[in-house]
């Protein structure tokens, strides 16, 4: 039943330590890390997790979310807090593990988490980029109500190949 998962089988949760295998049997996958940025790394280790994780835990407000569905870690869904002009902007990022695609997990993990930024952190812009080869991303954000704002020509280089960025953005209507 693709798309028709219902919204309380999903939750956002802060990390636990006990999470590191799971974190790292999911994202120690080619085909995620085809489409995230190079500085995860990949293999993906039980210590790069253990690493994260910790990161994770230290955070002043709390910006890095376990996806979880089912009662399982699914991925991972997170805004980073721009500075300066730009601090009432974050921008958000994310993955979910193979096992978990095609079930609008990501979609509403994705609406969540705008919806805590915009009203826990008072942001006014959400923005990310993505590859354009990426269109499972592309529905997600399109379907979590995210705008194109424009294209990066040529911005971008994953797997030694140079692509564009499609630039999406949600705006918290004031």
């Amino acid at each position: 039943m693709k798309g028709n998962t219902h919204p309380t089988n999903i939750r956002l949760r802060p990390f636990r330590e006990e999470d590191a295998p799971v974190l790292a049997r999911l994202l120690n996958n080619k085909k995620i890390w085809n489409n995230i940025r190079d500085f995860v790394p990949h293999p993906y280790s039980e210590q790069d997790a253990r690493d994260f994780i910790l990161i994770c835990r230290k955070e002043d407000s709390q910006y890095t979310f376990v996806v979880e569905y089912e009662g399982q870690l699914a991925g991972v869904v997170g805004l980073v807090p721009q500075k300066d002009v730009y601090r009432i902007s974050a921008e958000i990022g994310y993955w979910l593990g193979e096992p978990f695609w095609g079930k609008g997990i990501m979609t509403e993990a994705v609406k969540r988490m705008v919806d805590y930024g915009f009203n826990h952190l008072n942001l006014i812009r959400i923005f990310t980029g993505v590859f354009d080869y990426n269109k499972g991303s592309q529905r997600v954000l399109e379907k979590a109500g995210f705008q194109l704002e424009c294209t990066f020509r040529k911005a971008l280089i994953k797997n030694g190949v140079v692509c564009d960025e499609y630039r999406y953005s949600r705006i918290n209507v004031l």
